[in-house]
């Protein structure tokens, strides 16, 4: 009798063991879950410095969603239309480069613009300057991948993503990189996010989607490139 309780008894702590073990590795697991989603939601890039929220103050306050419109000749400069509503002629498509420009030239960072080159094709354009010994010359520099560009944003420097069209009769794109905390997650996942004229304007988009209309374009496509904004 004392045998079988003794065997019993062993029996039940064994058990009671095994659910201690399994609990505990389930509050393990849970905890590194858990950690793991926080790590994922922490910013990826560093903080956003007083510069970089310079820039961002000139992206929110230029109006893209009602200025530099599809289907207008505008101002490149103020993204107002210059033509009548009717006009069908060049230069009444999309915008991307001539708003960058204007951004730029808003912060004090040169890129290639008008009258030195027409609206016309300008995106691609302005992707071969940047990495022309002109482009360099004029202070504009290569960045790494998307996590760089966002890093150099988030530092206050001026970043562009552009793509030259592989077809030099038809447009390339460029966006402007926005300041951020976003995270490494959605970083890989959608980009930086980004502001934008195009078909769509945009204020706050993602570079995936802003490259969506250009096939081979966004993630291996693009380039990356920075300029400093003057101190």
């Amino acid at each position: 009798m004392r045998k079988s309780l003794i065997r019993f008894f062993l029996r039940l702590v064994t058990r009671m063991a095994v659910v201690l073990l399994a609990l505990t590795g389930i509050t393990v697991a849970a905890e590194n879950i858990s950690l793991s989603a926080r790590s994922a939601e922490q910013p990826c890039c560093g903080p956003v410095t007083p510069a970089a929220q310079a820039i961002l103050t000139v992206l929110d306050r230029s109006d893209v969603e009602h200025l530099w419109l599809n289907h207008h000749h505008v101002n490149w400069e103020t993204g107002q239309p210059d033509k009548p509503d009717n006009y069908s002629g060049p230069g009444n498509h999309t915008h991307c480069s001539a708003f960058a420009a204007a951004m730029g030239a808003r912060l004090g960072v040169y890129m290639l613009r008008p009258p030195q080159h027409s609206q016309i094709l300008l995106a691609s354009a302005q992707t071969r300057w940047f990495d022309s010994q002109e482009g360099r010359q004029a202070g504009w520099m290569r960045a790494a991948d998307a996590r760089h560009a966002q890093q150099l944003a988030n530092q206050g420097m001026l970043v562009v993503i552009s793509y030259e069209s592989p077809d030099r009769h038809r447009p390339g794109h460029i966006v402007i990189v926005r300041p951020s905390l976003i995270s490494l997650e959605r970083l890989r996942a959608e980009g930086p996010y980004i502001t934008q004229a195009g078909t769509h304007n945009l204020l706050v988009g993602n570079a995936a989607t802003a490259f969506a209309g250009h096939p081979g374009a966004w993630p291996d496509g693009v380039r990356f490139f920075a300029h400093a904004l003057r101190q």
